[in-house]
């Protein structure tokens, strides 16, 4: 008989929940009097400056802009490759990935200066230009999966379910292309200028984004008593392996193709050899710290059925995520600009010099001012709207699964 999965809201009212509340509600605050200082003073009080004009705010933003594509993932992988076991995350995956992109976008409105000009960028396009794109992908994108998320909840609507889980999965696609392009299509940046950037940032987004969902379910699911069978957190768990390896496996390909080109080898030589902090950051913090230890937390026997372990690993990935996506954006402008390839040029403005840059901390507070509000409005949303499965235990989420084979997958004897 066909097990059916019911969904519930969560109570609210207990103190760990308001508690929880309050403590992301003060990051908030302190995100937007952070906010007020700069705007009130300038960016002068900030670590940007004329050579470094986007910063640890902008590291914050496009982590989440990236991350709320892949949050996506769990529902792509059961509306569009009919994934049984997934189905009853879908509804999460799709509302964490408004909430990262909410979060996303705030920051960047409130970092980037004038906040009441926006409406100019939302009626003035310049279609050369790929901002202007991407502000129909954003705004798109929440659109659509709103859609997408109304159809899954509504029985009336579960027809178009499928359809709308499509155009979701395409659409998801184009935002991620639209912000690694962004970068790509920066030629006045050794950095950046790469085509690789397009898909790397897809399979960044992957990561980053099922990352945090695997953490958000847990802590959601624990924190509130529902059984959460270990066969779906190590389904998961498995999956961000393989986009972490993924991950590794597109930065490697992204610097030997520049290590290919003679006119890259000094900006390899300062990320990879002599970059100092940024140096650091791309060998210890996403490498090392974001790729190799989560691998092994996740494959080496003995840890690869925690739970413990694949929580540690989903955490190393997003640290790791953060300093990779520090080492590209602040990274590539620290990096002296060649504003006439092929010329001499002489000037009194810091020819040649790599740029300085300390994160000054009402940048920090920004930044993690939008994480607290992604996390904020999703511990909102499932007070009020039934997003959240009763129940996720193994024999009603999985139909293969049968007690022997839980037995077997311990490692104990079937018999016993």
């Amino acid at each position: 008989m066909k097990k059916v999965i019911h969904y519930r809201t969560i109570e609210g009212k207990s103190i760990p929940y308001v508690a929880l509340m309050g403590f992301l509600g003060l990051f908030i605050a302190a995100g937007l009097g952070s906010a007020y200082y700069m705007e009130h003073n300038g960016h002068w009080v900030t670590g940007m400056s004329n050579l470094v004009v986007w910063g640890t705010p902008h590291v914050f933003a496009v982590f989440l802009i990236v991350a709320a594509s892949g949050a996506l993932n769990v529902a792509s992988i059961a509306s569009v490759f009919h994934r049984a076991p997934y189905k009853p995350l879908s509804r999460l995956s799709g509302l964490l990935a408004i909430a990262l992109l909410v979060g996303g976008l705030t920051i960047l409105v409130l970092d980037l200066g004038r906040p009441d000009r926006l409406i100019v960028a939302m009626t003035k396009y310049n279609f050369k230009s790929i901002f202007a794109w991407n502000i129909y992908l954003y705004t798109g994108f929440m659109v659509i999966v709103a859609v997408y998320l109304w159809f899954m909840m509504e029985h009336k609507m579960n027809r178009y379910y499928p359809a709308a889980g499509f155009l979701a999965f395409v659409w998801r696609l184009a935002l991620t292309t639209g912000t690694g392009s962004i970068f790509g299509f920066l030629v006045a940046r050794k950095a950046y200028d790469s085509a690789i950037m397009a898909p790397m940032f897809i399979i960044m987004s992957f990561s980053f984004g099922l990352a945090i969902y695997l953490l958000v379910l847990m802590a959601a699911m624990g924190w509130t008593g529902r059984p959460l069978g270990d066969r779906i957190v190590f389904r998961l768990k498995n999956l961000l392996g393989v986009f972490v390896a993924a991950v590794l496996y597109f930065a490697l390909a992204y610097h030997l193709t520049n290590l290919y080109i003679t006119a890259q080898h000094g900006i390899e030589r300062f990320i990879l050899l002599d970059g100092g902090v940024y140096t650091r950051l791309f060998w210890v913090g996403q490498v090392l710290i974001g790729g190799f230890i989560p691998l092994l937390l996740f494959y080496t026997p003995g840890l690869s059925r925690s739970r413990a372990a694949a929580a540690l690993g989903a955490v190393l990935v997003i640290l790791g995520g953060l300093a990779q996506v520090y080492v590209i954006i602040i990274g590539g402008q620290a990096y002296p600009q060649i504003l006439f390839p092929g010329m001499i040029v002489h000037s009194s403005f810091f020819d040649g010099v790599v740029a300085h840059y300390t994160p000054s901390l009402p940048e920090v507070l920004l930044g993690l001012g939008g994480v607290c509000l992604a996390l904020a409005a999703t511990a909102f949303a499932i007070k009020v709207l039934p997003f959240l499965p009763e129940s996720l235990a193994d024999d009603l989420v999985d139909p293969h699964h049968t007690a022997a084979a839980e037995t077997k997958a311990e490692g104990e004897p079937a018999a016993a």
